[in-house]
């Protein structure tokens, strides 16, 4: 499977929300596309799902332009006031919910079997939990679909911790055989040494393989 997006832009009611974008990933790759605040990460991850039209470009899986293919097939992860959980929810209501949108069981059995192999409590604030443990979290359950084939990673950076806790489950993911975009910020790309996208660039010959 193969995502490409050309020259990507998004015009909101005020004004440019992405500047025109383009990128390349592939199955068993990691891409980053880095960018500050303001310059249209979230537009960008609803653009490559599928979620949001762009007012001129072009996103394709294996060909074809469809944003139903799209969004069936590519899962937002934590975008923000998007598909992030409400910081005021137990941990276990924020997985049954995701376990039920993905079409799993969403029992309190199931709910409590899933958190208990990822060693993670269910009776706390979804705010309590660490940053990784937050990312990895949603990254799992954005997996249960069983139509994701591809994430998009929207700022995990934006909870602070080590760039290298979550660029790790984005490369276990692609390991695994998915493609995988990580948004996030010009600064943590730099931390982690790893080449990267910058919105508003045609890069469509550039990406990264896993590890």
């Amino acid at each position: 499977m193969e995502i490409v997006a050309t020259g990507v832009e998004v015009i909101g009611a005020h004004g440019p929300l992405l500047a025109p974008t383009s990128l390349r990933v592939a199955d068993g790759q990691v891409q980053l596309v880095t960018g500050e605040a303001g310059t249209g990460k979230t537009a960008l991850a609803l653009a490559l799902s599928g979620r949001l039209k762009p007012s001129s470009g072009s996103v394709r899986l294996d060909g074809s332009a469809d944003p139903d293919k799209l969004r069936r097939a590519v899962s937002v992860v934590d975008a923000p006031q998007i598909t992030e959980p409400d910081d005021a929810l137990q941990v276990r209501d924020v997985v049954a919910e995701g376990l039920s949108l993905a079409g799993r069981g969403s029992s309190r059995r199931k709910v409590r079997g899933w958190l208990d192999e990822r060693e993670l409590p269910g009776d706390v604030r979804f705010d309590n939990l660490t940053a990784h443990q937050r990312t990895r979290l949603l990254v799992d359950l954005a997996c249960e679909s069983r139509t994701t084939r591809a994430l998009v990673l929207d700022c995990p950076d934006r909870h602070g911790d080590d760039p290298q806790l979550w660029y790790s489950l984005a490369t276990t993911r692609a390991e695994g055989g998915m493609a995988v975009v990580v948004l996030c910020s010009t600064h943590s790309a730099d931390k982690l040494g790893v080449p990267s996208v910058r919105i508003g660039a045609d890069e469509t010959q550039k990406s990264t393989s896993a590890g």
